[in-house]
C-alpha cells in the first residue's frame, strides 16, 4: 500500500476552475498484534511499518529490546487496514500481560481509568548523556529535518521525526499523518539500525507534548529540538527527567527551556 495517492480535484481560482490532481497522503488504520491479542490500532502512513512496530513496542515498554520480538509479520487486511503481528520471546511476552492490564479500557478512547490516568504521568526515562552542542549544530538539525522530508514536499499533510548527531549529521528520518507515529518509526530505525540515541539530537516537526518527550527519553536522546512550542507538562517532565528541550528552533533562533547547560552559551 502506497503512503502517498493521487487524486482528482477541481482547483478554484479567480479565474475559472480547473480540474487537475492532488498528491495526499494515506491514512490507514495500523493494528498492533502480540501473541495473538491486539494491543492498539492507529490511525498512520502505511509506510516504514516494520520501525512503527518495533519502534511502538519499544515506546509503550512492551518490550525492552528489538531482541525480544521473535517474528514480525506485516499482514494486509483488505478494506480494513493493516496488522502487525509480533510474536514474543516469554519473557517479553509477561512483560505485555502486564502492560495490558494496566492500560484496560477500549483503546479508541486511548486512556481510561485510573490506571490508564497513572500511565499517562509516568514519568520518564532519566537521560544522563553529556552531548553538549553550538547552537548553530541545532540550526543545521532543523535544516536537514526540513530537506529531508520526502513525502511531505508531496503531499504537504505530514510530521517528520529526525536523529542528528554532530558526527554523522542526519542519521534518520521518518514521516507519517500523525507526530507520536513518527518519532515511533524513528525510534525502530534506530533501534534495528543500533544507533546510540546518546549520540544526538531527535528533531521534530510538531509541538512538543509529554508523549513526545516520554518516546525522546526512550531513545536516550539528551536533546530534542522542535519548531512548534512545547506543552507546560513538556517542559515539566524534560526538566524531571534530564532532556534538553529546544523548542521554536526556526532559522538560527530557537528557545531552550530546560537544562541549558548542553547548548553552548546559552
Amino acid at each position: 500500500m502506497s503512503a502517498l495517492l493521487r487524486v482528482p480535484r477541481l482547483a478554484v481560482t479567480g479565474a475559472a476552475p480547473f480540474a487537475g490532481e492532488r498528491v495526499l497522503a494515506e491514512e490507514v488504520p495500523v493494528a498492533f498484534s502480540y501473541d495473538g491479542a491486539t494491543h492498539a490500532v492507529m490511525m498512520a502512513s502505511p509506510a516504514d511499518l516494520e520501525d512503527f512496530a518495533l519502534g511502538f513496542s519499544l515506546s509503550e515498554g512492551i518490550v525492552a529490546s528489538r531482541q525480544a520480538i521473535e517474528e514480525l509479520e506485516v499482514v494486509p487486511r483488505d478494506g480494513l487496514g493493516i496488522e502487525l503481528r509480533m510474536r514474543l520471546a516469554e519473557v517479553a511476552g509477561n512483560r505485555h500481560v502486564r502492560r495490558r492490564r494496566a492500560m484496560a479500557g477500549p483503546v479508541g478512547c486511548g486512556l481510561c481509568g485510573l490506571d490508564s490516568l497513572r500511565e499517562a504521568a509516568r514519568p520518564a526515562d532519566a537521560v544522563r548523556a553529556g552531548l553538549r552542542l553550538w547552537p548553530g549544530a541545532i540550526a543545521a538539525a532543523m535544516r536537514a529535518l526540513d530537506a529531508a522530508q520526502a513525502m511531505n514536499r508531496e503531499a504537504r499533510a505530514l510530521h517528520a521525526a529526525a536523529f542528528w548527531s554532530p558526527a554523522s549529521g542526519l542519521v534518520a528520518l521518518r514521516e507519517d499523518v500523525g507526530r507520536h507515529n513518527a518519532l515511533d518509526k524513528l525510534a525502530g530505525a534506530l533501534a534495528r539500525g543500533d544507533v546510540a540515541g546518546s549520540t544526538g539530537l531527535v528533531a521534530l516537526t510538531s509541538r512538543v507534548s509529554v508523549e513526545m518527550v516520554q518516546k525522546a527519553a526512550r531513545i536516550g536522546a539528551p536533546v530534542v529540538a522542535a519548531i512548534s512550542a512545547p506543552t507546560a507538562l513538556a517542559v515539566r517532565t524534560a526538566e524531571a527527567c534530564g532532556i534538553t528541550l529546544v523548542a521554536l528552533a526556526r532559522g538560527e533562533a530557537c528557545e531552550v527551556f530546560t537544562h541549558p547547560a548542553r547548548v553552548i552559551g546559552a
